[in-house]
């Protein structure tokens, strides 16, 4: 990743502090087998240096949905959490319904910077994706699409370099431990 791709430049003299981060696909058709956003996903965590805390695959269902992240989020085994699927318009696309009411804060710069790099990939066709993020119980939770093209771009340009500690002139591992502060 360069400089230009990931909007900072990196610290490579420093060694990265490895993120614990689980990948949730929500889909009703998926399986372990087909799961490729998935597998996409956890492939980016782990050669990132990261730790692949876990992974799952939920229908879409609200209830599904939240017993799954509230599960993780309340472990204290996982820093982040990437979801893909369910961020669409059709009837059964509910994971901004399910996820967004558990927020505690919302990252509304997210979604922007999603849209942004996603253009770039897919042009207008952007707009048919809810993409969004925040912050429930300490632990960042990240919502992207279900396709592959959406899950490279999503996790490379926009997730990646900001769970990078070598990233600068900011980055959110920097601010991990005091997102529990009140």
């Amino acid at each position: 990743m360069n400089a230009l791709t990931a909007g900072g430049r990196y610290d490579e003299a420093a060694a990265i502090a490895p993120v614990r981060i689980a990948v949730l696909t929500i889909s009703d058709t998926r399986d372990e087998e087909s799961d490729t956003s998935g597998h996409v996903l956890a492939e980016r965590v782990s050669g990132a240096g990261h730790a692949l805390a876990d992974r799952a695959i939920v229908p879409d269902d609200v209830e599904a949905i939240r017993a799954q992240i509230r599960g993780w989020t309340k472990s204290g085994k996982v820093d982040a959490i990437v979801t893909t699927g369910g961020t669409g318009l059709t009837g059964r696309d509910v994971t901004p319904e399910a996820i967004e009411p558990m927020f505690d804060k919302r990252i509304e710069g997210f979604s922007v910077i999603f849209h942004l790099v996603s253009y770039q990939s897919v042009g207008l066709s952007t707009l048919q994706s809810r993409a969004l993020a925040g912050i429930i119980d300490g632990v960042f939770v990240f919502c992207l699409p279900g396709s592959n093209g959406a899950v490279r771009d999503g996790w490379d340009k926009v997730i990646a370099p900001q769970l990078d500690s070598r990233h600068r002139p900011c980055n959110l591992v920097e601010i991990m431990p005091r997102l529990a502060e009140r």
